[in-house]
């Protein structure tokens, strides 16, 4: 019973450690890009 609550912990550490990891190291902000398109006002 005790490896199986070891076992258990280790993959929780090592699953905070990965999730730690991808959130400090992955690059993963949106590009930003400058898009214009003509609108016509019907205006009376």
């Amino acid at each position: 019973m005790w490896r199986l609550i070891k076992a258990l912990v280790v993959l929780i550490l090592i699953g905070m450690a990965a999730l730690t990891g991808y959130a400090y190291l992955g690059d993963y902000a949106p590009q930003t890009r400058e898009i214009s398109q003509p609108v016509t006002l019907d205006v009376d």
